[in-house]
């Protein structure tokens, strides 16, 4: 009985369909990384769907060994090209480790932000550089340049305008400034006092 089924099986899916198969397989695991883009499906979509195109090729010779070789050597070389080539992003350049590494990141509005809407497009920002933002404070217009304050867990940015953007280094290089001028005032009216004095 169980000799039968297995034959049975054997009958459904004959060493000719098995390339279409794979073919049909590939096409369906690269439709599935268009709607959800990360290179989750590309290697094994790419290796199933040129095994198959080849076992096509091939015709009777393309037996179930002979596929399954071709998408070992196939998936190894789509994951190298995967990997040499960085197809989403310039070697790394457009993965972020975590959310926290948006953090600092510039870019450009390009939908007005205000506390409420937004979004952004950021330099570098990886295969989709575009975010949801929410302002600080007021509303940034459409082609600011704005920096990323608060990553807020990658899905919604607080960004801040760089126009009106002050850190430490500006509000600390600020008080210098002002301290030499109080510093030079007072000397001038040293010198004046002196002036004064002599006549």
């Amino acid at each position: 009985m169980t000799l039968g089924t297995i034959a049975l099986q054997a009958d459904l899916v004959g060493p000719e369909t098995l390339p279409l198969l794979l073919v049909i397989a590939g096409l369906g695991l690269s439709v599935a990384e268009a709607f959800a883009p990360g290179a989750h499906f590309v290697v094994l979509g790419v290796a199933l769907l040129a095994a198959g195109l080849v076992g096509l090729l091939l015709g009777p010779l393309a037996g179930p060994v002979v596929l399954g070789v071709l998408v070992l050597v196939f998936g190894a070389l789509a994951l190298y090209g995967y990997r040499e080539l960085d197809l989403y992003g310039g070697k790394g350049a457009g993965q972020t480790s975590d959310s926290r590494s948006l953090k600092g990141k510039t870019g450009r509005v390009t939908e007005r932000v205000t506390t409420t809407a937004g979004e952004v497009k950021l330099d570098d920002g990886g295969f989709n550089p575009y975010f949801a933002a929410r302002a600080i404070g007021g509303s940034i217009p459409e082609g600011t340049e704005v920096i990323v304050v608060d990553p807020g867990g990658g899905n919604v940015l607080t960004v801040t305008s760089l126009e009106h953007s002050e850190d430490d280094i500006d509000r600390e290089l600020a008080r210098e400034r002002a301290r030499r001028a109080e510093e030079a005032r007072a000397a001038r009216d040293r010198d004046a006092e002196t002036e004064t004095e002599r006549a």
